[in-house]
């Protein structure tokens, strides 16, 4: 009988998080922060002497979720922070890739991520809301990147993302920095909004 494949990965912290059979008691945000850092954005084909990072990607998208609902608490406005936390482990890929890869990628993603908002006290699935509003906040952070570090026009990120309301975005920066100092800042907000939280 041929031995099963490794389907975990060691982290820094000491932890081993199995990706078939995730465990929030395997999650530590230092993990989830270190390696965001690590992950580029748009396979790292952006302008800048730094690539730009999960993790500078998820203190934006949390930044505009906030401010398409000023009122959301700041539980979701944490679940906003960790949208895209399973990639510290799965990776980032461009939107054509995990249509390629089909629904195996999406059911892993799933998968780390309930573990991760178990982790933190969230619930393992987002209420239905709450997803659609991180995902237009997202895809706002997208059209960002998109027109400022990425080479796209804006008539082509509009196709593509939608066109923001240039007032809600006018005074956002994208920022490049190095990995130590964007891992540094996440895992600070997270401090914050938990603190927030209670």
């Amino acid at each position: 009988m041929p031995k099963p494949a490794r389907a975990w990965q060691r982290m820094l912290s000491g932890r081993r998080l199995d990706l078939l059979d995730p465990t929030p008691v395997d999650i530590e945000i230092e993990d989830i922060a270190h390696g965001l850092a690590f992950v580029a954005r748009w396979n790292g084909q952006t302008r800048g002497d730094f690539a730009y990072s999960v993790a500078e990607h998820s203190l934006l998208v949390e930044e505009i979720f906030f401010r398409l609902g000023p009122d959301n608490s700041p539980k979701w406005r944490l679940a906003a922070l960790l949208h895209d936390a399973p990639e510290y482990v799965i990776g980032d890929m461009i939107s054509p890739v995990k249509a390629a890869v089909g629904p195996g990628y999406g059911a892993l993603d799933d998968r780390v991520s309930a573990a991760i908002h178990l982790r933190f006290g969230l619930p393992a699935t987002l209420p239905a809301q709450i997803k659609r509003q991180i995902k237009a906040a997202d895809r706002i952070s997208a059209w960002m990147e998109a027109t400022r570090i990425a080479g796209f026009s804006e008539a082509e990120a509009d196709r593509f993302f939608g066109r923001p309301d240039e007032a809600l975005i006018g005074d956002l920066d994208i920022i490049l920095r190095p990995p130590v100092e964007t891992r540094a800042a996440y895992t600070a907000r997270h401090a914050q909004l938990l603190g927030l939280i209670g």
